[in-house]
């Protein structure tokens, strides 16, 4: 009788571990949000029907874009089968209009014979925000890249030397020329250049599963491409180059080819646990 009871409570808890599990999510619940996920091994993960990449441990990150709506789709398949689908509701962000005057005016309106140019350094862009590879960089959190006033916002409508733009899509920080730019988190360097038209001098960090952070309009940059940095590495010296007026970095987050506002990063995350 005894080793009879023994074998049904070895039972119940080997079948009842499964429903012991929760599905986790940390992070901005908002527009131009960054969340991070965490539940079983071996589960498949999509977001509004577009596959996120998920780790053998059962954590992943994803994230909303500039005009998201106000509700997205999380659907996770678990192994055994069982489909949970589970509705996020996406806080919509104000967004200001920033004008800013005194641009190079090759910078706003670029030259027919600067348009090869441009269409190359944005192709180098867009190779180095392409892998995906198995870090978990973004896991640690992020700091801010540099000391000084926040001087621009994410999402804010540009009005470049009176003519209207794309918004912006990165946190400004304004301070000295040559002011120390530090890693906002681990990674790779995937692109460090010196004299990009638009962005000056540039590097981006790969932190792992398609997050990465630009750094833009550097006076000078102190790392090479494939480098591996830590969060507080001193990378390059704050600048003015390409679109500027003033000495700033702008930094800019990706989750693949979507947007997010890196000062939602250095606020307190929201946490939703959902019993699985």
């Amino acid at each position: 009788m005894i080793i009879r009871l023994a074998t049904l409570f070895f039972l119940f808890f080997l079948f009842a571990a499964p429903l012991a599990q929760a599905l986790e999510l940390k992070g901005a619940f908002k527009q131009g949000g960054m969340v991070i996920g965490k539940d079983v091994p071996g589960i498949i993960v999509f977001l509004d029907d577009a596959p996120v990449k998920v780790g053998a441990d059962g954590r992943f990150v994803f994230g909303f874009g500039r005009d998201a709506e106000a509700i997205s789709n999380l659907k996770i398949i678990y192994p055994d089968g069982v489909v949970i689908e589970q509705p996020l509701e996406i806080e919509k962000q104000a967004y200001d209009i920033e004008r800013v005057d005194g641009l190079p005016p090759k910078t706003v309106t670029i030259p027919e014979e600067e348009k090869k140019r441009r269409a190359k350094e944005r192709a180098m862009v867009v190779e180095a925000r392409k892998p995906v590879v198995d870090a978990y960089d973004w896991e640690q959190g992020f700091v801010l890249p540099a000391e000084g006033r926040l001087s621009g916002f994410y999402g804010s409508q540009r009005i470049l030397n009176g003519e209207p733009r794309w918004p912006h899509y990165g946190l400004d920080i304004a301070a000295p020329l040559n002011t120390p730019v530090k890693a906002p988190a681990g990674g790779v360097i995937r692109l460090a250049e010196a004299g990009f038209l638009l962005e000056g001098g540039i590097i981006i960090i790969d932190h792992g599963f398609g997050v990465s952070s630009t750094l833009m309009h550097l006076a000078s940059v102190k790392v090479k491409t494939g480098q591996r940095v830590e969060q507080g590495n001193v990378i390059g010296g704050l600048g003015a180059t390409g679109r500027a007026t003033g000495p700033h970095v702008d930094w800019r987050i990706n989750w693949q080819s979507v947007r997010i506002d890196p000062a939602l990063l250095l606020e307190e995350p929201q946490t939703l646990i959902l019993q699985d």
